[in-house]
C-alpha cells in the first residue's frame, strides 16, 4: 500500500522554500494485534461511555473536565477548545541548528520521512541535506499539525531527511529524585577494566535487522498452526450483527421463529386433529369454538339409532346422516384453519 502524506507544505531555510511531504516512518500494523471477542456469542466486545445511575450517554453531552481539587472539575466546552486550536500552517521553518549529538535521546518522540514533492524541489532539497550532513548539524523548527504545535528536529537520513518530533522541556520528568540514591563513588579499576574489554569485543556497527522480536515470531507461529488446525474454535462476526441498532438480533429472532413455524406446520399435517388445533396459534380459539357445532349435529343424529334399534332402515339412514355430519364438520374445521392462517 502506498504511503499517504500526513502533512504537506514547505520546508524553509531563510529565503529558500522547498515543497515537501511528511510521511510516518513507522508502521502500526507491523505487530500482531487482537480484538476482544465474547466467547458465548462470538461477537466483538464494545465499550460504551456510561455514567453511574444514568447509563449510556451521548457524545454530545460529554464535556472536558479539568481537575482543580479533590473530585472537583472545571467544565470546558468543546467549542472553547476548538477556538484556540492553531491554524495548520503550511511552512516548517528551520530557526536554529544544534550539533547532532547534543539532543538527549529521551527528547525524541516519533520519526517521519521528509520527501520533496516534485523534481523541481529535489535540487534545493539535496542542498539542505548535504549541508546538514557536512556540518553534522540538526535543524530545529516548529510544525503545526492537527491543531497542535510540535517541536521538530530535522537531520540527514540516507538519501533523504528525517524529521523527529521532540518532547517539550516540561514533558520530561526530572531524574534527580530517582538517581540521587545511587552512590557516586568510582568503580573498582579491575572490574572496570573487564567491563570495558567486554564492551570492546562486542562493539559492532548498528544493524536493527540483527535483532528479532522472539515473542512476535512465536506468536505468529502459534497463529499459523492454529489457522491450519480445523479444530481451532472460530467466531464469525458480521456488520449486520455488530451494529448498535439491534437489527441483527431481530433478523436472528425472525429466522428462528420462521424455522419453528415450519417445524410445527410439518408436524401438524401428519398428526392428529388435536395437533392441528395446537399449531393454529392465535386462531386456535376459533377452531375450538367451531367444534361444538359439528359435534352437536353428529350427536343429535346419532341418538336416533339408540331410540329405535329394531329398525334397520333407520339405522342405515342414521349412518348416512352421521357421515354427512362428519363431512360437514371437517369442512368447518378446514375453513376455520384457513381463516386463522
Amino acid at each position: 500500500m502506498a504511503s499517504r502524506a500526513v502533512w504537506k507544505g514547505q520546508l524553509r531555510l531563510s529565503l529558500v522554500s522547498i515543497p515537501v511531504e511528511i510521511h510516518s516512518a513507522t508502521s502500526s500494523g507491523a505487530r500482531v494485534s487482537f480484538r476482544q471477542i465474547h466467547g458465548p456469542s462470538g461477537e466483538r466486545v464494545r465499550y460504551e461511555k456510561t455514567v453511574p445511575g444514568v447509563g449510556t450517554v451521548d457524545n454530545a453531552d460529554i464535556k472536558k473536565g479539568y481537575e482543580v481539587g479533590d473530585d472537583e472539575y472545571m467544565l470546558i466546552e468543546p467549542d472553547e477548545i476548538d477556538a484556540i486550536k492553531l491554524e495548520t500552517k503550511k511552512t516548517l521553518e528551520l530557526v536554529q541548528f544544534v550539533g547532532s549529538c547534543e539532543i538527549p535521546p529521551l527528547y525524541f518522540d516519533k520519526p517521519y520521512y521528509v520527501v520533496p514533492t516534485d523534481d523541481l524541489a529535489e535540487d534545493a532539497y539535496r542542498v539542505v541535506r548535504d549541508a546538514l550532513r557536512q556540518t553534522e548539524m540538526t535543524g530545529l523548527g516548529q510544525l503545526t499539525m492537527r491543531g497542535k504545535e510540535y517541536l521538530c528536529a530535522i537531520r540527514p537520513c540516507g538519501d533523504g531527511l528525517l524529521l523527529e518530533t521532540l518532547h517539550y522541556a516540561d514533558e520530561i520528568k526530572n531524574a534527580d529524585p530517582l538517581f540521587t540514591g545511587i552512590e557516586d563513588d568510582p568503580a573498582d579499576d579491575e572490574l572496570l577494566s573487564v567491563a570495558t574489554e567486554l564492551i570492546t569485543r562486542k562493539t559492532k556497527p548498528f544493524d536493527a535487522a540483527a535483532f528479532e522480536d522472539r515473542y512476535d515470531i512465536a506468536l505468529r507461529e502459534l497463529l499459523d498452526a492454529k489457522r491450519k488446525n480445523r479444530k481451532t474454535p472460530r467466531a464469525r462476526t458480521g456488520s449486520e450483527r455488530s451494529g448498535g441498532d439491534g437489527r441483527g438480533e431481530n433478523v436472528v429472532d425472525l429466522m428462528a421463529a420462521l424455522k419453528d413455524s415450519l417445524k410445527a406446520d410439518s408436524g401438524g399435517r401428519g398428526g392428529s386433529k388435536s395437533g392441528n388445533t395446537r399449531s393454529s396459534g392465535s386462531g386456535g380459539s376459533k377452531t375450538a369454538a367451531s367444534k361444538p357445532a359439528a359435534k352437536s349435529t353428529s350427536k343429535s343424529t346419532a341418538s336416533k339409532p339408540a331410540a329405535s334399534k329394531s329398525a334397520a332402515s333407520k339405522s342405515s339412514s342414521t349412518k348416512s346422516t352421521a357421515s354427512k355430519a362428519q363431512s360437514s364438520g371437517s369442512q368447518s374445521k378446514t375453513g376455520t384453519r384457513k381463516k386463522s392462517a
